[in-house]
């Protein structure tokens, strides 16, 4: 029984190595197996006889590959490998006209293709992970994403070596509380312990994750979502700014989205009032620079003024003249 099961992990492992190449020598299979060469050629030939397409390649350059068949060959998914699919799937689901169905399909039909065991696991690293919006960054490893999930699942502490945004480098002991996507970017947010608050790390930046003795309690009452978008609209930017806009909240949110502005109804006082059913709405900005809302502005296509910063309003006034220049008017005048 025992020289059964090593012949048949054995296959297995030779089916996934030709799978995740082009082209394998005989001594490098060999070499991987922990078999000699004679060995390998009789696993080839057992695969062959299970309906698996194998070439053999002769020559100096030769070896063995995969070729295509009639049969779906039984993929094999490492841990590491399901996260990187699922990051290259949260990737493009901005270009899918279904993209949540396109996302769930695919990850069903990969989880199918697992062990009973490493399915519950990877459910429950993926439960570990949020998106807020938009597709995720390149950058990110996968060892490193399965690392943190699993941590956050399983309330692990974890030494971190991080980088910050000078590349000054830095250890971190963390409680990872969890992962979110916002923007492009993936984000853990944890209890940094030496430190002794709450802190935000992006994953890209992360360089090695090593669980260590501990774990830690944590509220299930936590919404990682709303956590990150309050963060990220109230970031300590270079410039604060407050619009006032009269317009229905949805039409506001279309354009200054929750991680974008903090909102709320603003009472102008009745000496004050304008006509117009819609009401105003006070919206505050923290941002890096001015440059992206002028266009902002313009696109909500509805009453909005400037309560600050001065900055905005000369960058509006510039945007507003070349948009006159562009229409072949002048500086001073408005045509219907």
């Amino acid at each position: 029984m025992g020289a059964m099961a090593d012949t048949t992990a054995r296959a297995l492992q030779l089916l996934e190595m030709l799978q995740s190449a082009q082209l394998r020598t005989v001594t490098e299979l060999s070499e991987r197996l922990g078999v000699d060469e004679r060995t390998v050629r009789r696993d080839v030939a057992r695969l062959s006889d299970l309906g698996v397409p194998v070439e053999a390649l002769r020559g100096r350059y030769g070896g063995y590959r995969l070729a295509p068949g009639q049969r779906v060959l039984p993929i094999i998914f490492s841990a590491e490998e399901v996260i990187a699919v699922f990051l290259g799937l949260s990737r493009a689901q901005a270009a899918s006209r279904e993209p949540e169905i396109a996302a769930q399909t695919a990850l069903s039909k990969i989880r199918r293709a697992m062990p009973s065991a490493e399915v519950k696991r990877i459910d429950a690293v993926l439960a570990a992970m949020t998106s807020t919006s938009g597709p995720t960054s390149d950058g990110v490893d996968p060892a490193v994403m399965l690392s943190l999930a699993e941590a956050v699942s399983s309330h692990h502490v974890l030494d971190l070596r991080y980088l910050n945004g000078r590349d000054v480098p830095s250890r971190r002991t963390i409680h990872p509380y969890g992962l979110a996507a916002h923007s492009d970017r993936w984000y853990l947010v944890a209890f940094d312990a030496e430190r002794h608050e709450e802190r935000t790390f992006r994953v890209d930046r992360i360089r090695t994750v090593r669980a260590i003795p501990g774990t830690f309690t944590h509220s299930e009452q936590f919404d990682m979502r709303s956590h990150l978008i309050d963060l990220f609209a109230a970031a300590d930017y270079r410039w604060q700014v407050v619009l006032h806009i009269q317009a229905a909240e949805g039409h506001i949110r279309s354009h200054l989205p929750a991680s974008v502005a903090r909102l709320e109804e603003w009472d102008r006082g009745t000496e004050r009032a304008d006509k117009g059913d819609s009401p105003w709405h006070r919206a505050e900005i923290h941002a890096e620079n001015l440059d992206w809302l002028p266009p902002i502005i313009a696109a909500l296509d509805c009453e909005v003024e400037i309560e600050s910063p001065n900055e905005l309003r000369n960058r509006v006034r510039c945007a507003a003249r070349r948009m006159l220049h562009a229409a072949g008017d002048g500086a001073d005048t408005i045509r219907p």
